[in-house]
């Protein structure tokens, strides 16, 4: 298990049955680049959502950040869905076996479903606000500077970015190439306009590769 002692104490995961849980449940189904991009979000997101005095559930708040990107595992590949859709039907079969309220499976579900559906989520309940918040932090570098340069440097300390965006661009495109009619209306088709002939959008990719991250 990484340590994030150093991280800000209102950005800590929470430490519960549920959380160990899915992190065990992520760590097995995936690799380093996303499950530590996975804990960035949730990192990130919660220390905003400390920032601004949001009531978030922090055990809801972690699910969907660690399973928000599984569905572009290879297991998935095929499944001719949107791959959050898959990542969300993951968390909802994890979170119905272990016996979670309806309501707040929803609000997983959710929080997932819409994290690369901008304008819409930073409406909605905290986790599902929250969860593209951390997205868009890590991924896009939105509200770069608004975090403490500290907080944030403890947070990419406990879980580094080597060459995470070429990485992670890459990772998108694996998991989106076989069903590329998935991406229509959403960010992704701008990433297979640049790496998989017959598309001309770049914008999603331009913001990602000129964001204020080094790597």
């Amino acid at each position: 298990m990484t340590d994030d002692s150093s991280v800000p104490v209102g950005a800590r995961v929470p430490d519960s049955k549920l959380a160990r849980e899915a992190t065990e449940f992520v760590r097995d189904s995936t690799d380093d680049l996303i499950y530590h991009h996975s804990r960035r979000v949730y990192l990130f997101g919660a220390l905003e959502g400390f920032n601004r005095d949001l009531g978030f559930d922090p055990e809801l708040l972690y699910v969907a950040a660690m399973f928000h990107d599984l569905g572009l595992g290879e297991p998935f590949h095929g499944s001719g869905r949107r791959f959050e859709v898959d990542s969300a039907d993951e968390a909802r079969r994890f979170l119905q076996a272990r016996q979670v309220p309806e309501d707040s499976i929803r609000r997983v579900w959710t929080a997932i479903a819409l994290h690369t559906t901008p304008g819409i989520p930073e409406f909605m309940e905290p986790e599902v606000a929250l969860v593209t918040a951390g997205v868009e932090y890590d991924v896009l570098g939105i509200g770069y500077h608004d975090l403490d340069e500290a907080d944030r440097a403890a947070i990419v300390a406990a879980h580094p970015r080597p060459d995470f965006k070429r990485r992670i661009l890459e990772a998108f495109t694996d998991g989106v190439r076989s069903k590329p009619e998935t991406t229509f209306g959403n960010v992704k088709a701008d990433v297979l306009a640049h790496y998989v002939p017959g598309f001309e959008r770049g914008d999603f990719v331009r913001v990602i590769l000129d964001s204020p991250w080094a790597e």
